[in-house]
């Protein structure tokens, strides 16, 4: 890695903040002048010596805490989750967990015993472990995890499979992998938005209090050779297809006519929102990855037998950063997406999970793209 350059003046010398920024200005204006030269600069992980990568995540109390669920073991399921689908979307096999956790002196010994259950719980239901980490003091709960993982080796020479944003092609078909939708069907319902059996509630708090990194999935994908990209769609799908289009000089023509599980396709329907918007929300832990054209239906087959379902939805264009939508109708329209940008008032943490259910039935209402 060569050494670092300074960051150019724009964005620092005029005194601006990283909320005006966004997320994306402070990876274009200040992260990539300084780290474009390493080779998995912006993957969902680094690369580490010739068969390794690594990854690092932080998260506050989970979601679901907010919901109703407020056991903070959730928070250290998610936590584990958060870094083991980075992993995934690497095809990578983890290796361990090494974790960080801040927190106040008042805190309760048994919120920190609940966390580390939950930590510990997805770390083995995911095939791996905590090797070790650290613990501070802290005026405020932040927790952090890296994990480590290794690559699949494929081919008569040995190739390692790393699985990247970069290589894709216009014409290569998107594939959404995983089930999405849970997390913020259970906020829907939690606010009142849809009623649902006690058995279809037991069922889509489940699903969201403890999603699964996709790693069988983006180990069959990277030891087949099938994913010509692949990206973790911690950010919603929108974020997720913009950043692919980014990372390849390409463009998107993304279908409005996902279908969810059957259970969330219930709450949609009660709730007065279109499958499209749920799906293309975050909390799922989905991969984004683009295949040939021929390599559909066998990646599909494939990800069945781990357990895993992919959805076709779009495919990549030769027009660079044009993203449309197509819902049916006479012609595809540009996608103004559900945007989850950090450091930007656009996310739910801007708006609120009150404020961005509204928006998504509002967008509902008026045009199922958004």
């Amino acid at each position: 890695m060569t050494a670092p350059t300074a960051e150019p003046p724009s964005a620092v010398s005029t005194g601006l903040l990283l909320s005006e920024l966004g997320e994306r200005r402070i990876v274009a204006e200040m992260l990539e002048p300084r780290y474009r030269t390493v080779p998995s600069f912006g993957d969902d992980c680094a690369q580490l010596g010739s068969d390794r990568v690594i990854t690092t995540d932080s998260c506050g109390a989970a979601l679901v805490c907010s919901l109703g669920e407020t056991d903070p073991v959730h928070t250290g399921w998610l936590l584990a989750t958060i870094n083991l689908s980075d992993l995934a979307a690497a095809g990578a096999r983890p290796e361990g967990l090494v974790v960080n956790y801040t927190l106040p002196p008042e805190t309760p010994a048994r919120t920190l015993s609940r966390i580390m259950d939950g930590v510990d719980a997805c770390a083995a239901a995911h095939g791996t472990r905590v090797l070790g980490g650290d613990i501070g003091e802290g005026r405020e709960m932040r927790l952090s995890a890296t994990a480590v993982g290794v690559c699949a080796h494929g081919g008569p020479d040995g190739t390692v499979r790393r699985l990247s944003r970069r290589g894709a092609v216009a014409g290569d078909r998107l594939l959404l992998v995983g089930s999405p939708g849970h997390l913020w069907g259970a906020a829907l319902v939690f606010h009142g938005f849809a009623e649902v059996t006690e058995d279809e509630h037991r069922e889509m708090f489940d699903r969201a209090c403890r999603p699964r990194a996709q790693l069988p999935a983006g180990g069959v994908l990277a030891t087949q050779g099938l994913a010509r990209s692949a990206i973790d769609v911690s950010d919603g799908l929108y974020a997720a297809i913009r950043s692919l289009c980014r990372a390849n000089g390409l463009g998107a023509l993304v279908r409005t006519d996902v279908r969810l599980d059957p259970v969330l396709e219930r709450v949609c329907e009660r709730a007065g929102v279109h499958p499209f918007q749920l799906a293309q929300t975050w909390g799922d832990w989905c991969l984004l990855v683009a295949v040939h054209p021929d390599d559909v239906v066998r990646t599909r087959g494939l990800l069945a037998e781990v357990g895993t379902q992919a959805r076709e939805i779009g495919e990549l264009t030769a027009a660079t950063g044009r993203v449309l939508l197509d819902d049916g109708g006479a012609e595809p329209a540009a996608w103004d997406g559900i945007d989850q940008e950090r450091f930007s008032s656009t996310s739910w943490r801007g708006v609120g999970i009150r404020g961005a259910l509204d928006r998504m039935r509002e967008l509902s209402g008026s045009h199922p793209s958004g």
